[in-house]
């Protein structure tokens, strides 16, 4: 008789985050059988039936139209804002720096700087270690997610990348409703920081709301346990810790596909939390998101009106009744991270994907990318009924990954769910869209708030 892969113990611990063994079992699974290759026919780009649109300048006068008619007609549009991530990664240099005392070109440039942050006020009498130690442990940059930090320097006061998002929704995703202009927002962030989140949140809404004539809803959900995967020993084996208990791992961003799922509206924005600029330089974001989002409203009409038709076939009314993406791309420069392709699926049919470098075996298919995924899609969430589609039966479960990681010394394989924006939309209908570069401004480390592109206006 075989032993029980799952002890009394673990089957406890499998209940109390929502697991069932089931599950359990297809994640050991997936450890040992890997994930298949995808049949991959080319990057997406700007060329008839390659899959990526560049809208001219009247086209996106009329999109833009379309989408402010939009905003007026009844609708429930919502920012959707991904912000649980911890900002530690952005002070990787500066905890080496700590470490070893070793002053590196990056640190240098921190140090040199420091005064040009917008937290650099509360650095002003401190120099070296002293200065990176007061800013990481002082100050708790090192444990504050990263919509908390401050950003932006304002003449009446610095902005954190939270109230960055509240703008930007005044701007562009406020409804117009019978009480007024009504903006609806929501971040997923850490159990730990959602206390933080709320009262910086509370504390700084009346001041948006009055400078831009909206009443803001925000909202706030976590990642759900239940989308929390089992880590592995090397031999596809449950890793566990060193009391016995089995290790569980967040599942990656694919996870917040639940929290989406969520939403109670017919159009919902994502972007990334660190992906904001000071006001000056808003035009380019506000003009491309009404773009995109005048794009989707004709998309969604066009295949409403077809999946209407009483003459449609199954098989057609199948592939369109389906959740609608639009997805901004940017020219590639190099910076890490996804790509548009096109994509063979298991019925010989075409899809437009949004893929991570992980998901590509033939690197020169992303070397030959001139695109990149910036995080830039404007979502239809409904059916021509305005019921909401479960979306978790649009995710592929075929396009996840496995990472190699360590803990406590000892390796480890750990299982990443469909990215929200790759294989947990695979499924869905997509249209890609060329935006600027200048709509997509990341902050991976500390040193990015240097850039000209986060500093105040000359």
């Amino acid at each position: 008789m075989a032993t029980p892969i799952f002890s009394r113990s673990d089957i406890a611990q499998l209940e109390q985050r929502g697991i069932t063994i089931r599950q359990a079992e297809k994640q050991l699974e997936r450890f040992r059988t890997g994930f298949p290759v995808l049949d991959i026919v080319s990057p997406a780009a700007v060329l008839r039936k390659k899959g990526i649109i560049r809208p001219s300048v009247d086209d996106q006068k009329r999109y833009i139209s379309l989408w402010q008619e939009y905003l007026r007609s009844g609708h429930t549009v919502t920012k959707f804002v991904p912000a649980s991530g911890a900002a530690s990664r952005m002070f990787k240099d500066l905890y080496a720096y700590l470490s070893s005392g070793e002053e590196t070109d990056f640190v240098r440039t921190f140090l040199a700087n420091k005064d040009l942050f917008a937290f650099g006020s509360r650095l002003q009498d401190k120099d070296g270690q002293e200065a990176v130690r007061f800013l990481l442990e002082d100050m708790h940059y090192g444990d504050l997610p990263k919509g908390l930090l401050l950003f932006h320097s304002y003449r009446n006061g610095p902005r954190t990348p939270a109230e960055e998002h509240l703008v930007e929704g005044a701007l562009y995703a406020a409804t117009e409703e019978k009480e007024g202009k009504i903006c609806h927002l929501h971040f997923t962030v850490s159990h730990q920081h959602l206390p933080l989140f709320r009262k910086h949140i509370a504390d700084k809404m009346s001041y948006y709301q009055k400078k831009y004539g909206v009443t803001y809803d925000i909202t706030f959900s976590e990642q759900l346990p239940s989308t929390d995967t089992l880590a592995a020993n090397p031999d596809g084996t449950p890793f566990r810790n060193s009391d016995g208990t089995l290790l569980f791992r967040p599942g990656g961003h694919g996870a917040l596909i639940e929290n989406l799922n969520q939403l109670d509206c017919d159009i919902a924005f994502i972007k990334n939390i660190d992906n904001v600029v000071p006001d000056y330089l808003k035009h380019s974001t506000i003009r491309y998101k009404q773009v995109l989002a005048g794009i989707l409203i004709e998309e969604q009409q066009r295949v409403f009106k077809i999946l209407k038709d009483p003459h449609i076939s199954l098989e057609e009314k199948q592939r369109l009744n389906r959740p609608i993406r639009v997805c901004g791309v940017v020219r590639n420069t190099g910076e890490p991270g996804g790509g548009p392709f096109i994509v063979r699926e298991k019925d010989g049919s075409l899809s437009y994907q949004i893929l991570e470098s992980s998901q590509i075996a033939d690197k020169q298919l992303m070397a030959r990318s001139k695109f990149f995924n910036p995080v830039d899609l404007v979502c239809s969430l409904r059916d021509p009924d305005g019921k909401p589609y479960n979306l978790p039966d649009f995710v592929d479960p075929d396009t996840g990954f496995i990472s190699h990681k360590s803990k406590d010394g000892k390796d480890l394989l750990a299982l990443e769910l469909p990215g929200l924006w790759n294989g947990a939309m695979a499924k869905w209908n997509t249209v890609f869209v060329e935006v600027p570069i200048s709509t997509f401004n990341p902050v991976k480390t500390v040193n990015d708030l240097l850039r000209p592109e986060h500093q105040p206006k000359k």
